[in-house]
This record gives C-alpha cells, sequence and structure tokens, in this order.
C-alpha cells in the first residue's frame, strides 16, 4: 500500500453546488416570510441545500454523533483536572447515559457512535465495537517525543476515513462530531498555535474541565516545548499529526476530509474538532465549505481555528464540555432551517403583484405593466 498523502484530497474535495445555492436564494425571495426575516437560519438553509445539492433542501432525518476518544501522555504533566488514562471513564458514562452529550442525543433522537483510536486502558472494560478500531494505546508526551509513529499516525487517518465512508454510505446526512479524551486540548492547541503561527500563550485554554492558574501555566509550558518539536514538521501534514496529535486526533482529521469527499455535511464541536479541521484545511483548502462551527467554547485556540477557517460559530453558550455536547445543541437549528426553507409556502402571484411599486393601482406616465415586465 502506498503511503498516504493527504494533499491529494485536494483534487478531490468540490465546493458545495453554487448553482443550486443561487436557485434555494432565489426560491427564498419567494417565499411568503420576507427575506431576512429568519435572519441566519436563510443562510444555513441555503448552504445545506447546496451540500445536498437539492433544491428544495431537504429535512435533515439521519444525523449522528461521533465521537473519537484517546488519552494523551501529555496529561501526565498535569495539565488537564483529568488523570491520564482515565478517557474510557468517560466513554463508559455515555455509554450509561450519564453525559451531557448522552442526554442531549437521547433527547433528540440521534445515534452516538464512539470510536476508540487511542485510549490506554484494557480493551476489555469496554465494548468491542468501541475497541475494534483502536491504533495504539495512548499517544507519546509531546512536549519530548511523538505522539505516534509515521505509520500509526497514517493507519489513525485512513480509519477516519473509512469511517467517513461507512456512515456516508449508512444514510448518514449530516455528523455533529466530538472528542472524548485526556490532554485533547494540550495536543489541539499545539496544532493550532503552530499553523497559525502564534505563541504558546496566545493558545492556551483551561480546558472542558477548567483548570487553575498553575495547571494553565504548565498547560502553556507544555505547548511551548510542544511547538518547538511541531513547527520543522509542518510541511507535511501526516508528520505533524504523528509528532504533536494522536490517533484520536489524526483519524478525526482523515475523517473530515473524507466527509468533504462525500459531501456529508459536519458540525464541528470544541477546540479538538477546530484543530483537526485546520489540519485538514491545510491539505484540501475547500474543505472547510462542508462544515458548520457548533458554537464557541471559550478556548482561545478554537477561535483562532475557527476565524481561520472562516467558520462563524452558530451559538456562543461558553459550553466547553467537550464530547460533541455543544454541537449537538446546534443541531436543532440547522433542522429548522431545513425545515423552514422547504415547508414555508411561495406567495401567490396576486401577492408579488400586490406587493409592488404599483400596488395602489398607479401606472407611471408612458410606461405600461407588459413593458416594465
Amino acid at each position: 500500500m502506498s503511503r498516504l498523502n493527504l494533499d491529494d484530497f485536494s483534487d478531490l474535495i468540490e465546493r458545495p453546488d453554487s448553482g443550486v445555492r443561487r436557485d434555494a436564494e432565489e426560491r427564498r425571495e419567494r417565499l411568503v416570510v420576507p427575506p431576512g426575516a429568519l435572519g441566519r437560519l436563510d443562510q444555513l438553509a441555503e448552504w445545506l441545500s447546496a451540500a445536498q445539492a437539492a433544491v428544495p433542501v431537504r429535512a435533515v432525518e439521519n444525523p449522528r454523533v461521533v465521537l473519537f476518544a484517546g488519552d494523551h501522555r501529555v496529561a501526565e504533566l498535569g495539565v488537564s483536572v483529568r488523570e491520564y488514562g482515565t478517557a474510557h471513564e468517560l466513554v463508559r458514562a455515555v455509554l450509561e447515559g450519564g453525559r451531557p452529550v448522552s442526554v442531549l442525543a437521547r433527547r433528540a433522537g440521534v445515534p452516538v457512535r464512539i470510536v476508540d483510536a487511542g485510549l490506554d486502558c484494557d480493551p476489555e472494560l469496554l465494548p468491542e465495537e468501541i475497541v475494534r478500531h483502536r491504533v495504539r494505546r495512548g499517544a507519546g508526551r509531546i512536549d519530548t517525543e511523538d505522539a505516534l509513529t509515521l505509520e500509526e499516525a497514517e493507519r489513525a487517518a485512513r480509519l477516519g476515513i473509512a469511517l467517513a465512508d461507512e456512515e456516508a454510505d449508512s444514510g448518514t446526512d449530516l455528523v455533529v462530531l466530538g472528542d472524548l479524551s485526556v490532554g485533547g486540548t494540550t495536543a489541539a492547541a499545539t496544532l493550532v498555535a503552530a499553523l497559525c503561527g502564534t505563541d504558546a500563550s496566545v493558545v492556551t485554554g483551561r480546558g472542558g474541565q477548567r483548570i487553575d492558574d498553575l495547571a494553565w501555566m504548565r498547560k502553556c509550558a507544555a505547548i511551548r516545548d510542544s511547538l518547538r518539536r511541531a513547527r520543522p514538521v509542518l510541511g507535511d501534514q501526516l508528520e505533524l499529526l504523528a509528532a504533536v496529535g494522536g490517533a484520536d486526533l489524526a483519524a478525526m482529521t482523515g475523517f473530515l476530509l473524507q466527509s468533504a469527499v462525500r459531501r456529508m455535511p459536519v458540525i464541528l464541536d470544541g477546540v479538538v474538532s477546530a484543530a483537526c479541521g485546520l489540519v485538514a484545511q491545510r491539505a484540501a483548502f475547500r474543505s472547510p465549505d462542508w462544515w458548520l462551527a457548533g458554537q464557541l467554547t471559550g478556548e482561545p485556540a478554537q477561535a483562532k481555528a475557527l476565524d481561520r477557517l472562516a467558520l462563524e460559530p452558530l451559538l456562543d453558550h461558553g459550553v466547553s464540555v467537550g464530547e460533541g455536547a455543544g454541537a449537538l445543541l446546534a443541531l436543532p437549528l440547522v433542522r429548522a432551517a431545513a425545515d423552514l426553507a422547504a415547508g414555508l409556502p411561495e406567495q401567490k402571484a396576486s401577492e408579488e403583484t400586490a406587493a409592488g411599486p404599483d400596488s395602489a393601482g398607479e401606472q407611471p406616465s408612458g410606461e405600461t405593466a407588459a413593458t416594465r415586465d
């Protein structure tokens, strides 16, 4: 098997159909509710219509939450509230219905798929359908060593590609993408800082569990040291993911790229998915046209990444818990936009005439309705 080159995706990914989007915009102008009255919902519906290549837009019937799980050994430095090797406890809690994403997904009727790309736990602790995809146990401590070997990074990216194909083939029409990780925000912030050319202090946040000041300083130092290892490999996305990413991040990057190839829209959740989006954009500049930013988490690295991706978040509630919960909160907006665009009737011809400049019955001198048409 030849080595995977993520740059090849640049030739495989096309933008959503601009002609369909124009048709959707023209149809929107004919609806009984005036253009602009629905605010950003109009833009969402037109974007989704272009992604589906359908006018009117189809309802979002088969969404799915996809969560990539992994442990990052950098957490041993005390950069996270949770200890290294405990991400499997988050996975178990989601499965048992005790996490925010579990509650929201159950309420919305959306299935949740969890993929163990790099958890550091005994496989027997979790169901086989979750652990069977594992690339390796945990990621290396990125401030002093590579997160993965290059071969493992490629295997993880191929895993993400294969899973995107599975979802598209099964009829999934929109993915809510998130992570279940310990130490993942440190790796994500390192990727963002490296790709945006910024210092560690600019991208260091407090994570989903809101670390204290001492932990923040340790996290900042870890990102600073990891950046020294990231900068020499910026020219190759797989090498970058191997150096300072992790199996879960590499798999998520492959998933994002292949989702764009398969024209399957994705809602990004937090800083981890945004960082992977930044890596994917570096490989294929059109890929962000297939994504939405679900919400702002308050993580500076996420804001930096979304700015570079030119994605405006749908929500800003400061939900920092991760695990796809914030992006799942945005799903009802996307569904509402599609339902309104498809369900609202068009104006009748008599209503359009009445709304025109000559609705009072006056005709400009020397001009007839026929000549104006």
